[in-house]
């Protein structure tokens, strides 16, 4: 099939390398120029220069449905367009004019974490299996029909970037298997189940903030969900922001108030954590490595020479 691909970032660049290694013709790539945004900035790999060393020709768009591109694509007549990681809106004038419409890749299992940053809400979450998803793209964000899913397990211990390597490797298999049976018209298209849907924001600074309300073992998978090298998860102590690079729920339970550095455990030190902490029953958060502003990295030990006083959302 003559194929159209929309996308960005590693996730596009690996679409679009499975394309160009399948039977199908890659007539032309849509990318979006590089960005400063911090999450843009990770998993970088370009589909504008890979596109350009195989000679396929390429049209940077921050967003689509300009007079430029609609005759552009009219022009090179895909039968299908292929999307993964485009990050704005595509209009019904773009994702329905191929024959065969427009199979959007999405690295969640549809139809819960559409939108942006799925794998890292999942793991905050505390879910177990993430995936990939490809299906047909309509007029709702992420919303569909299925033809094709993979999964993954999450291990206890894995990290956001874990997840990324996991998932980013069923990328390849999914786009091929998916255009197959779309070719032979063996595809089965399942509709989406609306009422378990879920919609997540782009992710800012401010989502990495820490709250040490939040229980233990929900703190544990937000560090781990804000692995090098995405933006970590924060707090500040006597006014300065440091970084939590490694962390643990405690073996013992400690009370008092969420936030105060309380005691070494292991090979870390004891942050009071949970709504009602007051009551002694919760475990605390063990901080095993910090990161200052300096880019240094300390262990928790080390940094907390002494207990007491408080980690804090603010300076």
């Amino acid at each position: 099939m003559r194929v159209v691909m929309f996308g960005y970032q590693t996730w596009g660049h690996r679409t679009l390398q499975a394309l160009l290694d399948s039977e199908h013709e890659v007539v032309s790539v849509v990318t979006h120029p590089k960005s400063d945004h911090a999450y843009e900035k990770i998993w970088d790999d370009s589909v504008a220069d890979l596109a350009e060393k195989h000679g396929v020709p390429v049209l940077l768009r921050n967003r689509p449905g300009d007079d430029e591109l609609l005759r552009v694509l009219r022009d090179v007549a895909p039968d299908i367009i292929v999307a993964n990681n485009w990050r704005t809106w595509l209009p019904p004038e773009i994702f329905d004019l191929p024959p065969h419409g427009t199979l959007n890749v999405h690295d969640s299992l549809l139809p819960a974490y559409a939108g942006f940053s799925p794998l890292i809400w999942a793991l905050i979450n505390g879910e177990k299996e993430v995936g990939v998803t490809a299906h047909r793209m309509d007029a709702d964000l992420d919303m569909g029909d299925i033809v094709l899913q993979r999964s993954v397990p999450v291990g206890p211990r894995d990290t956001a970037t874990d997840l990324f390597h996991r998932t980013v490797d069923l990328i390849g298999p999914i786009v091929v298997d998916a255009l197959e049976r779309i070719e032979s018209g063996t595809a089965v298209w399942t509709p989406q189940d609306r009422s378990r849907a879920s919609f997540f924001h782009k992710r800012s600074i401010e989502d990495s903030r820490i709250d040490w309300s939040w229980p233990a073992e929900d703190l544990e998978r937000f560090v781990r969900a804000q692995s090098d090298p995405y933006p970590n998860a924060f707090t500040h102590h006597r006014g300065e922001r440091i970084r939590i690079v490694s962390a643990a729920v405690s073996q013992g339970r400690y009370g008092g108030t969420p936030g105060r550095i309380f005691i070494r455990e292991g090979d870390g030190v004891v942050i009071v954590a949970g709504a009602d902490a007051r009551s002694g029953r919760r475990h605390g958060l063990v901080v095993e490595k910090v990161r200052t502003e300096d880019g240094e990295e300390h262990a928790a030990t080390d940094y907390f020479r002494t207990m007491g006083g408080y980690l804090t959302p603010r300076p």
